[in-house]
């Protein structure tokens, strides 16, 4: 079991204690047992583009951790994959046992695009000159989803977290806020350029961020907080190559992965519930143990050569029938897909799910007219598990991000997955701290904005009657919980306000 586990458990039953002087839960944490398998050993797997599991393995609801089966039946902790497996070869290097791929261990200070491919024309590392930028599938094959979302926190947070990579073997850094970075300034360059472009006209390519659990595409002009980080990788050749063949049961097997597919969609959208439920009730050709795939099974489905705008199809084989919408903007278009990894979020929320986005990742963008793709199709956001009256008019968060809450399926059986009671929470609590606030099951949650002093809910009520605003603006301009985090600044010129004073009305004393 991977450390961290040990400590996103304990995040989700004892968060909010801060203030009653929890134990920092890093210092109960095992110590990991390096693997001293040859990095020249064939995969942990029979196919060529191996899907090594998320590393999520609690279920839970939309508020807390929870025994499987009481709610949300068939979530990603029931089925359990291929399991995360490195070697640190003792020169800079990991090697991936499962995917063959090897990485540079510290990926050093941040770059740009550019920079980074003129580097690799005479780059030379451990012995080796054949380095390169991932792909975005290479890239992802590494994130693990028993990782935390830091979008609401700040720099004293810190200690607090875990990101979604296995620190035991690679070096990972925060964005740092005294040199003007936000915590999730942490974002990883690939290879992977977006075949369309970006809020109208930018080039860009697909990045994954460490440190708030998503894939967007970034600007190759422009850049966050100074550059982006480089992850060398090299071997693996063809990981992340699909080999697909019809069965001619209206199901499709990818025998790179060994997964199986539902060769048509659900045809309309459902809310997350019953997107499990549709899956676990799915009887096709001679399958009845279909399931909703999880992050990183759905994420290998995307082709990330195509793109509604240039190929006037989703970003997915054509073999695959996917129901066509109208998107926000009146463009013909394709939707987001669910899947069944809850993203986690700091500091107590376990309300979203990831999605993978075959069609344009729409945001509401005032200074592009409106409604623009801002991340780009195969983008991974996540929406929330339960639906709410809310209609999202103008988009969630800094981007505007498009909230439809009622999302496609796309079932998958086979592979490596097997059945999984998951874990117990109750039994990994590795702290001798009380646990009082959470008798009862309830999660102390932020509503819309950086908790306060000690953690618990924001009187969004006062502070909109000391802004002098309503409470629906204030939250509508804050945005929901669950996805990213609010930009205070864009916040406070949306609402004709300074910064400072937003922050005062809110009780925030710093901004995520």
């Amino acid at each position: 079991m991977l450390k961290n586990k040990t400590f996103l458990i304990f995040l989700i039953l004892a968060i909010g204690l801060s203030a009653c002087g929890t134990q920092s839960a890093t210092e109960t944490l095992p110590t990991t047992v390096e693997d001293t398998t040859s990095p020249q050993d064939t995969p942990s797997s029979e196919y060529t583009y191996t899907i090594v599991d998320t590393d999520q393995t609690w279920c839970l609801s939309d508020s807390e951790a929870v025994e499987c089966g009481e709610v949300f039946v068939g979530q990603d902790a029931q089925y359990e994959g291929l399991q995360p497996s490195y070697q640190d070869n003792g020169d800079g290097t990991v090697t991936d046992l499962n995917t063959s791929l090897m990485w540079i261990q510290d990926a050093g200070d941040k770059t740009y695009y550019t920079d980074a491919m003129e580097e690799l024309e005479t780059y030379t590392f451990a012995g080796y000159d054949d380095w390169r930028l991932p792909t975005i599938k290479e890239l992802y094959s590494l994130a693990l989803f028993s990782g935390v979302d830091a979008s609401m926190a700040s720099s004293s947070d810190v200690d607090g977290l875990w990101p979604l990579i296995d620190e035991d073997y690679f070096v990972f850094l925060y964005g740092d806020e005294s040199g003007g970075n936000r915590v999730i300034d942490s974002q990883w360059l690939t290879s992977s350029i977006y075949v369309s472009t970006v809020n109208e006209g930018q080039s860009c390519f697909f990045g994954f961020n460490f440190s708030d659990g998503r894939i967007k595409c970034y600007g190759l002009d422009a850049t966050p907080a100074g550059g982006y980080f480089a992850q060398y990788v090299r071997g693996g050749e063809g990981y992340g190559e699909n080999d697909y063949v019809e069965n001619g049961d209206d199901s499709i097997t990818d025998n790179a992965t060994g997964l199986t597919w539902t060769q048509n969609d659900s045809g309309e959208g459902l809310d997350f519930d019953s997107a499990l439920n549709y899956c676990e009730a799915l009887s096709l050709g001679d399958s009845d143990d279909w399931r909703l795939p999880n992050i990183k099974e759905l994420h290998s489905l995307v082709d990330y050569s195509r793109s509604p705008d240039t190929t006037d199809s989703a970003a997915i084989d054509p073999l695959f029938n996917m129901t066509q919408i109208i998107n926000e903007a009146g463009e013909d278009d394709y939707g987001a897909y669910w899947s069944g990894t809850t993203l986690i979020s700091y500091p107590s929320n376990v309300g979203a799910v990831t999605y993978i986005s075959f069609g344009r990742a729409l945001g509401y963008q005032e200074q592009y007219g409106g409604w623009v793709d801002v991340h780009g199709a195969g983008a991974q956001r996540s929406d929330p598990k339960v639906p709410s009256e809310e209609t999202y008019e103008f988009g969630h968060g800094p981007q505007g991000d498009a909230v439809r809450q009622y999302n496609y399926v796309l079932c998958v059986s086979g592979g490596v997955a097997e059945p999984s009671d998951g874990d117990d929470p109750s039994t990994l609590l590795l702290s001798d701290v009380e646990i009082e606030s959470m008798e009862g099951g309830d999660v102390p949650t932020v509503d819309g904005a950086d908790s306060q002093e000690g953690g618990g809910e924001l009187d969004l009520v006062s502070a909109a009657t000391e802004l002098g605003i309503t409470e629906d603006a204030l939250k509508a301009a804050l945005g929901e919980p669950g996805q990213d985090a609010p930009d205070f600044a864009v916040v406070a010129a949306t609402l004709g306000i300074s910064e400072e004073v937003l922050m005062e009305a809110l009780g925030v004393t710093s901004q995520p």
